[in-house]
């Protein structure tokens, strides 16, 4: 049995079904570059029949991304199908990647057919989707509550059909990893052609065991993981890739096996993906969260001062997490600050590379000492930017317990520079009141939060906002930084809001 454990990441299909997540097609674009960079095995891009935005960002990640091989998901009829190739002809590898239900319940309930019915349905499907490329995958959604023979005789006869990875997954989380590890080896021996094919699995979170799971199927078999970055995903979301590898990676004396990851890459992954769908990582999330590595206890510190490995069992610089934090300051030149992103493997062009450097001096006029989470930031914020049609050129603010809160603000939109004022209920709230006299817009503020990027009374606060405007259910996402909280706040109002303009255009 091969001993290479396959990575299909799904954070831009599953993991952008996430409540409240919306990525234009630039922030895809990003996310998609390094995932590649990370080295995972499969992107699937998207659901191309689900809307023109959908498929322009499949057909955008095919045309682009190199060295991995492109999903894009279909149901199992030749609409989805041909649209899906549609979308994918240009990719240097692609993978067509068709399911339908299996589970009596979504049978009865959600496709009224009966098993014979879906076993045409998914047999005809993989056939279609053979005609276009070589690689087909086919899943049998809700499969952990599916009739484990029944699933035998599907996989058989998809298997046949031309289809050259069965997806089994644990759709709605409900699965514990014994019951999962027994179920994926009875599917493997009594299903014909299995030893021709790759055994994935796609694990749900809702009981919190999608990790698990995962590695109790790999235990078992499987041979290609599915999951999301950073965990995200419909409902709970879903397998946490970055725990799944360096499960793997960490207990390979117990696995025996490898992937095609490069593991200092996780972390610049996790942040990218973090920033950009507006979702945070919690403190103490495993391999990511910047509590993972920390310790308080006086005997954890004692313990980890004199051998590292009394307490930590992963290395922080595996993950790609810098040990020496505090290289720049104000008095830094272009050369070093240029050299320091490359080693942190950032290769901007020349016209990211000044933007960001007068960022950096700009932070470093208020910073003593610049850390490498700061470099990141300030990336991140700046190359990840659309056209920008108001910029923040100026804020006043005017609060206190006795007086009204209150906001002035300079937008500049081109070559004018609009001036409005607005109260309300606290400065944050006054600042975009009067965002929204001079857009004209009427936004609803649908999440706000705050981090500190690295620590001390001149730390960097990171402000992600998510706002929804008029009937309009779409979510648009604003980040921005600053050591100043408030204009942190404004920057990150005034990103969501160019985003959603430049929708609207």
């Amino acid at each position: 049995m091969n001993n290479q454990v396959y990575i299909f990441d799904t954070t831009l299909r599953d993991g952008e079904q996430s409540p409240g997540v919306s990525l234009n097609l630039n922030e895809k674009l990003q996310i998609a570059r390094q995932l590649a960079r990370l080295g995972v095995d499969i992107i699937e891009a998207g659901f191309p029949i689900t809307s023109p935005g959908d498929f322009a960002a499949v057909q955008a990640v095919a045309k682009e991304v190199r060295g991995v091989t492109v999903a894009g998901l279909a149901r199992a009829n030749f609409k989805d199908i041909d649209r899906a190739w549609e979308a994918l002809k240009d990719a240097e590898q692609a993978r067509i990647h068709t399911f339908i239900a299996t589970s009596d319940i979504h049978l009865k309930y959600k496709l009224r057919k009966d098993r014979e019915q879906v076993i045409e349905a998914a047999v005809a499907a993989v056939k279609h989707a053979k005609k276009y490329t070589s690689d087909v995958e086919f899943s049998a959604e809700d499969a952990s509550r599916s009739d484990q023979n029944y699933l035998c005789r599907i996989f058989g006869e998809v298997i046949k059909a031309g289809a050259t990875v069965i997806n089994i997954p644990d759709t709605v989380g409900y699965t514990t990893p014994e019951e999962y590890a027994k179920f994926i080896r009875y599917i493997i021996e009594n299903t014909p052609g299995m030893d021709k094919i790759t055994v994935s699995v796609h694990c749900h979170d809702d009981l919190g065991l999608a990790v698990a799971n995962s590695l109790a199927a790999v235990g078992a078999g499987a041979r290609q993981v599915e999951g999301a970055i950073n965990g995200i995903g419909e409902r709970a979301g879903n397998a946490a890739l970055e725990e799944v590898i360096m499960g793997l990676h960490t207990r390979k004396d117990h696995y025996g096996l490898i992937t095609g990851i490069n593991t200092q890459e996780i972390y610049r992954t996790s942040r990218l993906v973090s920033s950009l769908t507006g979702m945070p990582v919690q403190p103490n999330k495993s391999v990511v969260g910047k509590n993972a590595f920390a310790h308080e206890s006086g005997i954890h510190q004692d313990g980890v001062l004199k051998e590292r490995t009394t307490y930590e069992i992963m290395n922080p610089e595996q993950v790609g997490i810098i040990a020496n934090n505090l290289v720049l300051g104000k008095h830094s030149g272009r050369h070093a600050f240029k050299d320091r992103l490359a080693e942190l493997g950032y290769s901007l062009n020349e016209e990211e590379l000044n933007l960001a450097f007068s960022r950096f001096k700009v932070l470093a006029d208020k910073k003593k000492e610049i850390a490498d989470q700061d470099l990141q930031a300030i990336v991140e914020d700046e190359i990840k930017h659309i056209p920008d049609t108001y910029v923040l050129e100026y804020l006043h603010i005017s609060t206190g317990t006795s007086v009204v809160p209150t906001a002035t603000l300079g937008l500049r939109c081109g070559e004018e520079l609009k001036e409005e004022a607005a109260c309300g209920d606290g400065p944050v709230d006054a600042i975009y009141k009067t965002v929204d006299k001079i857009t004209g817009l009427s936004c609803v503020l649908v999440n706000y939060a705050l981090n500190a990027i690295t620590g001390g009374k001149d730390a960097l606060g990171d402000v992600t906002v998510k706002l929804r405007c008029g009937e309009n259910e779409k979510i648009y996402t604003g980040r921005g930084i600053s050591t100043d909280i408030l204009e942190a706040s404004a920057k990150a109002y005034v990103n969501a809001v160019n985003k959603l303009i430049y929708d609207m255009k």
